[in-house]
């Protein structure tokens, strides 16, 4: 059976791995190193991992003659690392810091762990060699692994059983630090769903609506994609989700606070802030259309915001895409905002939100 090469890394790479830089020496001594994600635990009584090479790598026959082997977990701050020694043509170990193992093998340091192996069982398994290593000594750092799936390097967190952060009311400031760490990972993957548009994350700070997170897309609304930034609650799309969403007095005096002030200047158009108020509860998300060059963007843009809710039914956090108004129709039901408040529901019944 023939399979389109590409279409099977896609289709492996739904399943996400660790990250590891196996290591080794020749007969000279010459150190070698290789990126794998084949990694994995073959048996605990014995001892027993293997990991995978293909043939035609260029180190290869050190791997192929060697008698031990280390498998270096990577941290997830290494990132760099594991890019070095994945290249061909180059010196892998140049600026790594490295300890001596077992039979002087290198060990690099820093990482999430180690396993130090000496090599019981080679096998053919198509264009790649497999490894089975006795483990004779290991050790397990406190820093996080480095994940990789879909094609790109991922941060790991814990998940509870049942695929929630936690099935229990938990205060707000803990839900809204467990919804930024959902949201976070799942950024990149939700930028594409979206079909690559700005995406961003805010939460409600002293100030009030702030973005923390941008995921600034392949084509970003602009170079002005700034953190810490607070935006208004009556004129924004992720203001308005806040507005729409979050039922607090904190909010509600806000509210009324910028109303005050765009009334003084005369500002103030009550009818259609409350029509649009009115359309964010009725779609489930905030929207902002634009009329012209925004001062942030310097460019006309649309906005659609969604609420992310936690176990307690309080919004967490706001999920927002903002891009140039021609890449982004003003449609309630188009495919970007649906794309958007589908990915927002998923985020909530992660954080343990029931179905509205």
């Amino acid at each position: 059976m023939n399979f389109d090469s590409k279409h099977l890394r896609q289709v492996l790479g739904a399943f996400p791995t660790g990250v590891t830089v196996v290591t080794t020496i020749d007969a000279g001594g010459n150190p070698f190193g290789v990126t794998a994600n084949s990694f994995s635990s073959v048996s605990l009584d014995p001892p027993l991992i293997l990991w995978s090479q293909a043939n035609t790598s260029s180190s290869h026959p050190a791997f192929r003659d060697a008698d031990r082997f280390v498998v270096n977990i990577m941290a997830d701050d290494q990132i760099p690392i594991a890019n070095q020694f994945a290249k061909s043509g180059v010196d892998k170990f140049a600026g790594v810091k490295v300890s001596p193992g077992i039979g002087g093998l290198p060990v690099i340091d820093g990482s999430a762990a180690h396993l130090q192996c000496r090599k019981v069982a080679a096998y053919p398994g198509g264009d790649h060699t497999i490894f089975i290593g006795m483990i004779e000594h290991m050790e397990r750092s406190t820093r996080n692994p480095l994940a990789f799936g879909q094609g790109r390097y991922m941060v790991t967190f814990a998940h509870d059983l049942g695929g929630h952060v936690s099935q229990d009311a938990q205060p707000a400031n803990l839900s809204t630090i467990q919804a930024v760490r959902l949201a976070s990972a799942a950024l990149p993957e939700i930028c594409e769903e979206i079909g690559q548009r700005t995406l961003g994350i805010a939460v409600w700070g002293n100030h009030g609506p702030t973005l923390v997170r941008w995921e600034p897309s392949k084509n970003p609304v602009s170079p002005n994609l700034q953190t810490g930034v607070v935006v208004n609650l009556t004129q924004s799309a992720t203001g308005m989700a806040f507005t729409a969403f979050m039922n607090t007095e904190q909010v509600r005096r806000s509210v009324d606070e910028e109303l005050a002030i765009r009334r003084t200047s005369g500002n103030l158009d009550l009818a259609d802030f409350e029509a649009r108020l009115a359309d964010a509860r009725k779609h489930g998300l905030a929207r902002s259309v634009g009329k012209a060059p925004s001062d942030r963007h310097q460019i006309t843009v649309n906005a659609f915001s969604a609420p992310v809710f936690d176990a307690n039914g309080d919004m967490a956090i706001v999920l927002s895409t903002t891009c140039a108004a021609d890449r982004l129709t003003p449609d309630w039901e188009g495919d970007v905002p649906q794309a958007l408040l589908g990915a927002a529901k998923r985020l909530s019944g992660m954080l343990g939100a029931k179905p509205s």
